[in-house]
């Protein structure tokens, strides 16, 4: 049995552990910069200007009426491109829906357009912005890890955010006329 005083140490030793872990773990976390809204559930998507690959500016409003997979990505992303048969077959069989994919690559121009050109798909890319804040910080990618994908419903609210590949039952589940996530 412990005495009183040794009871007493092995509390302060067990609660400055607990605190140094909290501590570690506040301090590797990622946050936005001061003074960038970082997008979540429930928020209406930021109306952001993106290029195509041709240079031509969209606005993310554009596709306001229409239930939006955005989906980000790189060429050097592995699980990224495991995604893409995926999502361009949920683009062929949810675009009569009035869904739709849309990419948005978070990488180098050129090697974007190289990618593409040797694994062309069916729906849009636009050119996500590299620099701080980032295109997929802002829609809530705060570890900036890819892929990452958002969904929007047809207002632009945001429904729901996902880090990782996604696969084809959450695709139709996400895209379908009557999907509730």
């Amino acid at each position: 049995m412990l005495s009183r005083g040794n009871l007493f140490i092995l509390g302060l030793a067990v609660l400055a552990a607990v605190a140094g872990g909290w501590l570690q773990h506040r301090s590797q976390q990622v946050r936005a910069p001061d003074g960038v809204h970082v997008v979540n559930v429930g928020d209406l998507r930021p109306d952001l200007a993106l290029l195509d690959l041709q240079g031509k500016e969209h606005r993310l409003s554009k596709f306001h009426g229409k239930r939006v997979l955005i989906n980000f990505w790189a060429s050097w992303c592995v699980p990224c491109l495991k995604e893409m048969p995926a999502l361009n077959d949920a683009q062929r069989k949810f675009a009569d829906q009035g869904a739709i994919v849309l990419g948005i690559a978070m990488d180098d121009p050129s090697r974007t357009q190289a990618f593409l050109a040797a694994h062309p798909v069916d729906y849009p890319i636009l050119l996500g912005e590299l620099s701080s804040p980032s295109t997929s910080l802002r829609f809530g990618d705060l570890d900036e890890v890819l892929p990452f994908s958002v969904l929007l419903d047809e207002h632009g609210q945001v429904l729901v955010i996902h880090r990782g590949p996604l696969d084809a039952g959450q695709l139709n589940k996400w895209l379908s006329a009557a999907a509730a996530p």
